[in-house]
């Protein structure tokens, strides 16, 4: 089976020279993060053990708006990582040029858009990220989003730009929450159904569960989101270093999926990897 991990972040650690955002220590550790730096080195061989084929960069969000060591790893390795870029998503001068330079290069697989900390959240609706819907379509550049509160706003956006392809983070569920409470995020998702250009990742999944890995009481969470989106339409992720300070492994990750969970062999194909390799024609090889 071919797998294709739909978000990792790497980083190196902050120096004078290298420095993160204000705040952003503190909110590592409130989401979970490891905060010692997580190499592309790392990544990889985490990645072999457990049989990824690919992984999906994210830039985090504590190095501000930053590609340069993402692209680091997609040159070192170009067979193995792709980026999901971060553009300055509250200037169009710059965010428009980016995303012209992102659609003419190979490693770059599309972008990430946050609307989750207090600094983003309203951007979505107080017209600040307005300008990047019609360019991002137009250049057709797939499009993550983290934006749990917003997804009517979402559907909207996505039935305005039929052509832009939207990826909900997380299943769209809200930070913090664990257990029988994300039943409302999961079913909030799953109702954008509709629109035939939005996806799902079924990413950091242990992380919403108070319960023993392999988790087992959000499994009927996720079938949910599968059933209603379609296995075509839902992507496996880890978020690994929110996982590997609780004893998950990367082997663990899949074996949720393919082991601990029902879902049937061509489900697990869709989900693992080829359905998010199709939407960001990143053809499956071999």
């Amino acid at each position: 089976m071919f797998v294709v991990d739909t978000q990792i972040h790497i980083w190196k650690e902050e120096t004078p020279e290298r420095p993160w955002v204000p705040g952003a220590r503190e909110r590592i550790r409130l989401n979970g993060h490891r905060e010692e730096a997580f190499s592309y080195e790392e990544a990889l061989e985490l990645m072999d053990e457990a049989g990824v084929n690919r992984a999906l960069i994210l830039p985090p969000s504590w190095e501000g708006n930053r590609i340069d060591y993402a692209l680091e790893a997609c040159e070192a390795h170009p067979d193995r990582f792709g980026i999901m870029a971060r553009v300055p998503q509250d200037n169009e001068a710059e965010g428009t040029a980016l995303l012209k330079d992102f659609a003419q290069n190979p490693h770059i697989k599309g972008t990430r858009l946050t609307f989750h900390r207090p600094q983003d959240r309203n951007w979505m609706i107080d017209g600040t990220n307005d300008w990047y819907w019609p360019v991002a379509e137009e250049l057709r550049v797939p499009t993550m989003v983290h934006a749990p509160i917003w997804k009517k706003e979402l559907g909207q956006i996505a039935a305005r730009h039929p052509e832009l392809k939207i990826v909900i983070d997380h299943m769209g569920i809200m930070a913090r929450c664990v257990d029988d409470a994300i039943g409302y995020w999961v079913s909030e998702t799953a109702d954008l159904a509709e629109h035939p250009n939005i996806y799902v990742k079924l990413s950091a999944l242990p992380g919403y569960s108070t319960e023993a890995f392999p988790n087992k009481n959000i499994e009927k969470y996720v079938r949910e989101m599968v059933d209603r989106m379609g296995p075509r339409r839902c992507f496996y992720g880890t978020d690994i270093t929110r996982l590997l300070g609780h004893g998950i492994t990367y082997t663990d990750t899949i074996e949720q999926f393919t082991k601990h969970w029902d879902f049937s062999p061509e489900e697990l194909e869709w989900m693992m990897g080829r359905g998010i390799s199709e939407v960001l024609d990143w053809p499956v090889e071999g």
